[in-house]
């Protein structure tokens, strides 16, 4: 697919696009109040599973800081030899290519992310790993690394980086695939490189679980941007997260629907076999229930019997009033088909998952009026200097995924110019007195390790601003 300057926004041609639903969702701080602060154990309480030995040449394809791309789409002839200059350590002129690859195409993070490490060089400078799951979904990948590209790119460039005791951060590029197995084996081997100090990830709540006792035993701190179980509360000494817990958003929702739809009764599509999911479904079914409404079915999107359309019919017959789904990266498709089989006759709530650009490239009209819970929106602050800078340098609005990126990476490089070890992060994160600047207003952590910070709520509108940055590679 070509890589040229062209950035589409996937509004263009549909005419959708996430609107703020009004202002009255970006002030529900009292949600903040209705969890308290988790205790947290020495350490992760939950069993781990044997796992074979990481073979370090097979993982090694799947990290790079430089020596080789992990996108799927042929590099450009400048992006290419300014990766195999890196290989070669020739810094100089990878920065020189790197430079002519970033002016052919603003939008690619991982040139961005490659230049700002050739700049670096042979210099010193903190590691931090940043996993997005390039070969399972691309576009959710691409909106992590451009988090984690802006936030080096402003971090290296930042005046209070003139003290020689503050070093720049190099990335290091990791792709788990959104994979349970292969983000254990990963965690093992990162664990073992002292050079990493800290690492964002993971995707996905069950992925994130997954590796959390891994980062425990290697006093090794996990920030996660996009990991919303309210399982990860507490989980660990070493696991944080930027993103609110799925009782923020599942809390804004049930209120959205008893209180502004004045409806009581939800029927809810969810998928079994995702934290994420279980968690979000959970959360929202115990709010409206201690409210006063009332969930009158669940309906498994990974089931094998699985009907959308059946399904629905059978919910209107007991007497919903409107429709939770609850679907994750994994069932998007089921998703799409519960929209599609809704026809916009049910009003349609959903989590942060359905913040996808498929939901408007293929929901289309079956999509008007959905409102999702979203943990940020470009549009809360059109004119604050994160949204202005983030189109700037990517030619589009950016996602929430986006910017609870740049806010970890921030935490994390904030926390290592404070104390720059893996024990001496995690402890500086904790404290109380704790604050990094972030895209989204200070970062600051809970004793669970949860972000102290509402959903805000969005909902598909005609319009031509999807806050979703793209190009024809996606």
């Amino acid at each position: 697919m070509k890589k040229e300057n062209d950035y589409r926004f996937l509004a263009a041609s549909l005419l959708i696009s996430f609107g703020l639903l009004g202002s009255v969702f970006l002030g529900i701080w009292y949600f903040v109040n209705r969890t308290g602060p988790v205790a947290r154990s020495a350490k992760v309480a939950s069993v781990q599973t044997a796992q074979p030995a990481p073979d370090s040449s097979q993982l090694d394809r799947q990290i790079s800081i430089g020596g080789q791309t992990l996108l799927p789409d042929e590099p450009s002839d400048s992006k290419q030899a300014g990766i195999d200059a890196i290989a070669q350590q020739d810094y100089a002129e990878a920065v020189r290519q790197l430079e002519a690859a970033r002016a052919e195409n603003r939008n690619d993070p991982e040139t961005l992310i490659y230049l700002n490490n050739a700049r670096i060089g042979n210099n010193q400078a903190h590691t931090i790993a940043v996993f997005a799951p390039i070969g399972e979904s691309l576009a959710p990948a691409l909106e992590i690394l451009r988090g984690a590209a802006q936030a080096q790119d402003v971090f290296n460039r930042a005046e209070s980086r003139a003290a020689d005791s503050v070093l720049p951060i190099r990335l290091m590029l990791v792709d788990d695939k959104n994979d349970s197995d292969l983000a254990q084996q990963l965690a093992q081997y990162l664990v073992k490189r002292q050079d990493v100090l800290g690492v964002i990830g993971h995707f996905s709540s069950s992925v994130t679980l997954a590796a959390a006792p891994i980062y425990d035993s290697g006093n090794l701190v996990m920030l996660s941007p996009t990991s919303t179980s309210t399982r990860l509360s507490g989980a660990s000494p070493y696991a944080f997260r930027t993103v609110p817990s799925d009782s923020f958003a599942a809390s804004a929702l049930a209120d959205y629907l008893l209180e502004d739809l004045q409806r009581q009764r939800a029927v809810v599509f969810y998928n079994a076999e995702s934290d994420y999911s279980r968690s979000l479904k959970d959360e929202f079914t115990t709010d409206v229930f201690s409210s006063g409404g009332e969930v009158v079915e669940e309906f498994n999107l990974a089931g094998n019997q699985f009907d959308a359309a059946a399904q629905l019919d059978q919910a209107l017959a007991t007497g919903a009033e409107a429709i939770m789904l609850a679907a994750n990266t994994a069932t998007l498709d089921q998703g799409l088909a519960v929209l599609a089989a809704n026809a916009g006759r049910l009003p349609v709530l959903g989590g942060d998952s359905l913040y996808n650009p498929r939901i408007l490239q293929e929901g289309a009209e079956d999509a008007l009026s959905l409102v999702v819970a979203a943990p940020w929106h470009a549009l809360a602050d059109p004119e604050a200097m994160f949204v202005q800078s983030a189109r700037e340098m990517w030619g589009g609005d950016v996602s929430w995924r986006t910017a609870m990126t740049y806010d970890a990476l921030f935490a994390l490089a904030t926390g290592l110019s404070q104390a720059p070890s893996r024990q001496g992060l995690r402890q500086a994160l904790e404290a109380s007195q704790f604050e990094a600047a972030g895209a989204t207003g200070p970062v600051r952590f809970l004793p669970s390790g949860d972000r102290n910070r509402p959903s805000q709520l969005v909902e598909v509108r005609p319009g031509n601003r999807s806050g979703i940055a793209l190009t024809d590679a996606q």
